[in-house]
């Protein structure tokens, strides 16, 4: 198996309140919208953001573990300078995320948080490392 991941899905409480969030406040665009159901969203060449309505997805993958806390995971979104960290929080906000405030990293970063509508934390984060800039869009991007 290759080290690939095509989709990453999240189970959403509102998928129409998720929608609004991610389309018309992010400005993201749909590339499967079923009302309902599923909203799926090109994130990169080869990866689509799939939200899916939970009822559906517990219907296919299995009943949904709640708790307490933060879940146990982020996704990143990585750009390319400490100005861009601040002004994708700044629109995140607007969107109506909860967000927290970017701070430099003892690794040489700065990055912030945003909490989507079912809390999802995204890292948002500039990277001046190799690693950081191999996952920009650009000649050296997939």
């Amino acid at each position: 198996m290759e080290p690939r991941i095509s989709f990453v899905t999240l189970a959403v409480r509102d998928l129409a309140a998720t929608r609004t969030f991610y389309v018309d406040g992010l400005g993201w665009a749909p590339e499967l919208d079923v009302p309902g159901e599923v909203v799926m969203i090109r994130a990169g060449t080869h990866l689509i953001l799939s939200l899916w309505d939970e009822t559906h997805f517990e219907a296919e993958v299995g009943a949904i573990g709640r708790g307490d806390g933060v879940p146990p995971f982020t996704l990143a979104h990585n750009v390319a300078s400490r100005e861009e960290v601040d002004s994708v929080l700044a629109e995140a906000r607007t969107a109506g995320a909860d967000v927290g405030a970017a701070v430099e990293r003892d690794w040489g970063g700065y990055t912030g948080y945003f909490a989507d509508r079912d809390g999802v934390r995204w890292e948002i984060a500039y990277n001046p490392g190799e690693i950081g800039q191999s996952v920009l869009p650009g000649p050296s991007a997939d």
